[in-house]
């Protein structure tokens, strides 16, 4: 790739970042129905992205229920039906195991973000996970390319160093440290422990998008953000983080899902409750 293109290609990301990363960050200060839109508006993107991927002909009835299954599923959650709305993956199955996969990816991703930002601290949960998915991948560059090394897995992704998967954990340890102090003083050390556990799921994340990629010989998942590909491409790591944060979250009652401590896996709650008002800034 010439020097130009390179250039071309840096300039299409950075705009496409100088739009993306004011709305979301709207999205996730102002809560309510217009963070519960842009995830429903996700989940359908997701499907529709995963479904063109394999070839899955969505001019159809078949196709049309494929996309509007995951939005369903989304707006059972948004009604309080949780549990109905988790069900609703199982279904899918009718239509066979390769046209499921990016409607279950879907519904998992788009419900754990969802669930995630309705909880008391529910605009600190959702800032916890993407700054740690962030810091990971970040990190996970910077430590490969400074002390490169073996390869982490070359059949799967060559470019990935095994120096670099341990530099995303500690940079997603810092970020989920600094982040918890930000937010809820006094639970940084459970924020440094989530945050390297998170970067794991999110780096694994990572590496089922670029084995699937690969089976299929694409290079990108789509092109729906320019300069980024697809979806799936930028949101890997987030679909397997937040769905690990909100199974932690289960864990405790009305606290941050990284202060968790063992008193609460076994049933019981070593913290005293957090109060939260009724904005949907919380």
């Amino acid at each position: 790739m010439s020097a130009s293109s390179r250039w071309s290609d840096l300039r299409l990301r950075l705009l496409s970042a100088a739009v993306l990363i004011p709305v979301a960050a709207f999205c996730i200060w102002q809560g309510g129905p217009v963070y519960d839109a842009l995830i429903l508006l996700a989940m359908f993107g997701l499907a529709w992205e995963g479904e063109t991927l394999i070839r899955q002909p969505l001019k159809t009835w078949r196709g049309a229920l494929l996309l509007a299954w995951p939005v369903i599923a989304g707006l059972a959650a948004l009604k309080g039906e949780w549990s109905a709305a988790f069900w609703m993956i199982w279904p899918t199955l009718i239509f066979g195991f390769p046209a499921s996969v990016p409607v279950v990816v879907a519904i998992i991703g788009g419900l754990s973000l969802l669930w995630l930002r309705h909880l008391p601290l529910g605009m600190a949960s959702v800032l916890f996970v993407i700054s740690v998915v962030v810091a990971s991948d970040s990190f996970a560059y910077l430590a490969g390319r400074i002390f490169g090394g073996p390869k982490l897995a070359p059949s799967i992704s060559p470019g990935k160093t095994r120096s670099g998967a341990i530099g995303g954990l500690v940079g997603a340890a810092l970020a989920g440290s600094l982040v918890a102090w930000l937010t809820v003083p006094g639970t940084q050390l459970g924020g440094l422990v989530c945050g390297a556990v998170l970067s794991v799921f999110s780096q694994s994340g990572d590496l089922l998008e670029s084995a699937a990629k690969r089976r299929l010989g694409v290079k990108d998942s789509g092109r729906l953000i320019p300069g980024h590909g697809g979806l799936l491409d930028r949101f890997d790591g987030l679909l397997a983080a937040a769905p690990a944060a909100a199974l932690l979250s289960l864990a405790v009652a009305a606290q941050p899902f990284w202060s968790i401590l063992p008193a609460d896996l076994t049933g019981g709650s070593a913290h005293p409750p957090i109060l939260q008002g009724s904005s949907s800034h919380d």
